[in-house]
């Protein structure tokens, strides 16, 4: 989220590194994205949620390692506002997503592409690249239909469209929603850290090509071309 995602603050005397991501959940209506956010945030579950409309917001905090404090702003987007004008505003700034289809409907892992070209056209992170983006295979303690079935091809599936990866979850019986949320995270941690080295870079050829040592100048205008 620009340079809102690196913020410090003192902590038991000595700075403790404090950052903020904004993580998209999508899909379509009725797969169990309020339920995943509920139980990832709040260890909760509930079989009475209404449908979400348009966006709902939720902060999940971890205590990453001994340096580091995470803030995910969870944005959980309605499965009707797929085409709507507005979720290019709603995606804006995100720097992860998960897309969530319902394995009993095989009918939602066929909106799952949609879902996924929607999200590359209308974000990407500041190197141009695609936010990275988790598949979850939702309500898995329940009978499964469609392509689910077959890991071999999912993970093919994954790869051809895009997804760094997948997980069969259930936010009913709690499985693998937190190794989820975790391997999301540290793939952004990736992508953020590789994206400020680069600016680092850039940024010391600059100073090096605007130096005033002629040698030093020629040597980066070389790299440069």
């Amino acid at each position: 989220m620009g340079d809102l995602v690196r913020q410090y603050h003192n902590a038991g005397g000595g700075e403790k590194k404090e950052l903020l991501y904004k993580i998209l959940v999508i899909g379509e209506l009725g797969t169990g994205k309020t339920s995943i956010i509920k139980r990832y945030v709040h260890a909760f579950f509930s079989q009475h949620y209404r449908a979400t409309i348009g966006v709902d917001f939720a902060l999940k905090v971890l205590n990453w390692d001994a340096d580091t404090l995470i803030r995910l702003q969870l944005w959980d987007i309605a499965g009707q506002e797929r085409f709507g004008n507005m979720t290019r505003v709603y995606y804006k700034e995100a720097v992860g997503a998960f897309v969530v289809f319902d394995v009993t409907r095989a009918s939602t892992f066929d909106a799952v592409t949609k879902w996924k070209g929607d999200l590359d056209n209308k974000v990407q992170l500041a190197d141009g690249s695609p936010v990275p983006c988790v598949l979850l295979a939702n309500k898995c303690d329940q009978a499964k239909e469609g392509l689910v079935n077959n890991t071999s091809q999912m993970d093919e599936f994954c790869k051809e469209k895009g997804f760094i990866g997948w997980f069969e979850t259930s936010a009913k019986e709690n499985i693998n929603i937190d190794e989820a949320g975790r391997f999301l995270v540290t793939k952004i941690l990736e992508k953020d850290r590789a994206n400020k080295l680069g600016e680092e870079e850039r940024r010391r050829d600059l100073v090096d090509i605007d130096s005033p040592d002629p040698s030093t100048r020629q040597d980066k205008k070389f790299r440069c071309c």
